[in-house]
C-alpha cells in the first residue's frame, strides 16, 4: 500500500470496490465505456471529487493503470472481501467505498457521508432511499476490521449483515441517512441534476448501461 493512502496522518481513504465476475455485463465491467469514460475512471474521479485519496479493491483484472490495487485474500466471498482487505490495508481511520458498478453517484453525497461519520462517531454510515438503506456507498471506521474479519470467516458474505454486526459490536446501529433530506437543504447535489432516486443505479447488465447512458444523454441535452 502506498503511503499516499496508507500515512498515519490519513483522515479517510476511498476504495473502488472492482472485484465482481461482470457475468451479467458479457465483459468487464470495470473497463465497460458509459459517457466516453471506463466505469472505473468515473469511480475514481468521483472519490477524487470528493477529495479522498483512492485505491482499488478487489479488482478481477489488471487495474493497476488506473490507481493502486488492493488484492482481495477472501475470493468468492463477494464485494465483503474487497472491503475487508482495503480496511486491513490502510491506517486511515475512516474508508469510504464505492462499487464500481454505481456511476451515476455524486462526490457531494460521499463527502456529506464522510462528514456525517466523522461528527457523530458513526462505525458504518450509508444513505437510504425511499425509507430503504443502501449497502453502498458506504463509510466504515476501520475499527469495524475484527467483526468483518468474523463475518468473513463464519460464512457471513453478505455486507450489509456484516455491517450491522459491526456497529453493533459498537455499542451502536448502523447510520442510514435519508438522501431526500440531505438533497431538499441543497448539502448533497448532482452535478448533471439528476433525481436523487436514479443516483442508486446498478449498472450490471447492458441493458441498465443502455439506461445510464440515456440519463446522461437526456441531462446533458437539456443543460
Amino acid at each position: 500500500m502506498s503511503e499516499a493512502l496508507g500515512g498515519a496522518e490519513l483522515v479517510a481513504a476511498g476504495f473502488v470496490l472492482a472485484g465482481g465476475n461482470s457475468s451479467r455485463m458479457g465483459q468487464d465491467k470495470a473497463l465497460t465505456m458509459l459517457g466516453g469514460q471506463m466505469l472505473i475512471e468515473r469511480a475514481l474521479e468521483t472519490l477524487r471529487k470528493a477529495k479522498l485519496p483512492v485505491a482499488i479493491a478487489g479488482a478481477r483484472s489488471p487495474l493497476g493503470r488506473f490507481a493502486p490495487v488492493i488484492e482481495d485474500s477472501a475470493v468468492g466471498m463477494g464485494p465483503l472481501g474487497g472491503v475487508y482487505a482495503a480496511l486491513a490495508s490502510m491506517r486511515a481511520h475512516h474508508a469510504v467505498f464505492l462499487p464500481v458498478d454505481m456511476p451515476l453517484l455524486p462526490a457531494s453525497l460521499l463527502a456529506y457521508l464522510l462528514w456525517h461519520a466523522r461528527v457523530t462517531g458513526a462505525v458504518v454510515t450509508v444513505p437510504a432511499v425511499n425509507g430503504y438503506a443502501q449497502t453502498f456507498p458506504a463509510v466504515v471506521e476501520r475499527s469495524a476490521l475484527s467483526t468483518l474479519e468474523n463475518s468473513l470467516r463464519t460464512g457471513n458474505g453478505g455486507c450489509f449483515a456484516a455491517f450491522e454486526a459491526a456497529a453493533k459490536s459498537r455499542g451502536g446501529e448502523l447510520r442510514a441517512l435519508p438522501v431526500e433530506m440531505l438533497v431538499q437543504p441543497r448539502h448533497v447535489e448532482h452535478p448533471d441534476g439528476l433525481p436523487a432516486a436514479l443516483w442508486f443505479l446498478n449498472v450490471n447488465d447492458p441493458a441498465e448501461l443502455a439506461c445510464a447512458e440515456a440519463l446522461l444523454e437526456g441531462v446533458h441535452r437539456v443543460s
